[in-house]
């Protein structure tokens, strides 16, 4: 028996871009729909949503069902907190606020098995398919079609990204411009040079280590970030989506409304 395989991984190995939809809601019908109409892989959070472990489990048992990869954004914490989505067959685990090497290197130690790391072994999940996958098999599937993803978004671990970038075990270096704004004290000037500079960099650095560059973005500067060399790209979320609809049925509702008053 074998571990489902990352689509994920398989596209960015290929030299392919992959495209990723964000959801806040804890809702396994949203991530169903989302997860119909071909992302690549969604994205579920922990660090600032209120999702529990039932929730998450059911968000990523809907993923399964269209065969889309979906990933957790972990709350910070111990190891439990990073494995137990890749336990529940999270496709892989977005790690926020990387600030230092030795704070990427303790991600790899608990998240890869032998011979990268030393995550805790159990293998009775679903991602061992409950003990059904040999157990040396199990951490050889789980270290190549797991993902993990260390965000930079703050200055901190900038004078160490190239060391980070030449970690065995991380996949993608994800830069979230939001949080960075505020840690170099311009909160949402997106187009500042530090910003802008870090932005351009962190797909150079990545590219150099064999590994991948993801952030966020929209269909307006897609392919501005395509040509800086990002290959894993946050296009949308549900919350944005379902806001601007009902906005914009609300606002044509009025407007009938008032024409209709008119006569």
């Amino acid at each position: 028996m074998k571990m489902r395989h990352s689509k994920v991984l398989q596209k960015l190995r290929a030299g392919e871009i992959v495209s990723c939809f964000k959801l806040n809601l804890a809702c396994a019908r949203a991530v169903e729909i989302a997860a119909m109409f071909g992302f690549d892989c969604l994205w579920t959070d922990m660090e600032h949503s209120p999702n529990d472990w039932s929730v998450i489990e059911k968000q990523i048992w809907a993923a399964k069902t269209q065969n889309v990869d979906i990933m957790v954004r972990v709350a910070r914490g111990g190891y439990s907190d990073y494995i137990k989505p890749l336990e529940l067959d999270a496709s892989g685990i977005v790690v926020p606020h990387i600030m230092s090497l030795e704070d990427a290197k303790n991600v790899v130690r608990m998240t890869r098995f032998y011979p990268i790391g030393r995550r805790p072994i159990d293998g009775g999940n679903a991602d061992g398919a409950y003990c059904n996958i040999d157990f040396v098999e199990y951490l050889k599937q789980s270290n190549e079609q797991k993902f993990i993803v260390v965000q930079i978004e703050d200055p901190e671990p900038l004078d160490d990204l190239e060391a980070i970038a030449s970690l065995d075990g991380i996949d993608i270096i994800f830069f979230g411009p939001g949080d960075f704004s505020q840690g170099i004290g311009v909160p949402g000037v997106l187009d500042h040079p530090k910003i802008v500079e870090t932005r351009e960099r962190i797909p150079e650095i990545a590219a150099a280590h064999g590994k991948f560059a993801g952030t966020i973005g929209g269909l307006d500067n897609l392919d501005e970030l395509i040509r800086m060399g990002y290959r894993f790209i946050s296009i949308g979320a549900d919350v944005i989506g379902l806001s601007q609809y009902c906005r914009d049925l609300v606002a044509e509702f009025r407007k009938r409304q008032m024409v209709g008053n008119a006569f």
